[in-house]
């Protein structure tokens, strides 16, 4: 179950990285390649291993407004899902 507490990291072999030919970001990992939403993309670039999900929170919030913690766990949980997010 996912805490404020709890730290995302991006599992071994995962990489995150911008399309400049598409212009979007994508999640590369051994099954295959993932396109993130805008969204996901921003929650994605601060899951770093360090910061819990209340920084993550935080951060995004100084850069967007209207960011709620529930929607950032949602898209952890989701990304939890797919296998590309880790718990440190």
């Amino acid at each position: 179950m996912i805490t404020a507490d709890s730290v995302p990291q991006l599992r071994r072999g995962v990489r995150l990285s911008f399309d400049h030919v598409r212009e979007t970001h994508v999640l590369l990992f051994p099954e295959g390649v993932l396109v993130p939403n805008p969204t996901a993309a921003a929650v994605l670039e601060l899951c770093d291993g360090a910061r819990s999900v209340t920084e993550i929170t935080t951060a995004l919030s100084q850069r967007y407004s209207g960011v709620v913690a529930q929607d950032v766990v949602s898209v952890l949980t989701r990304l939890g899902e797919r296998r590309v997010v880790a718990w440190t």
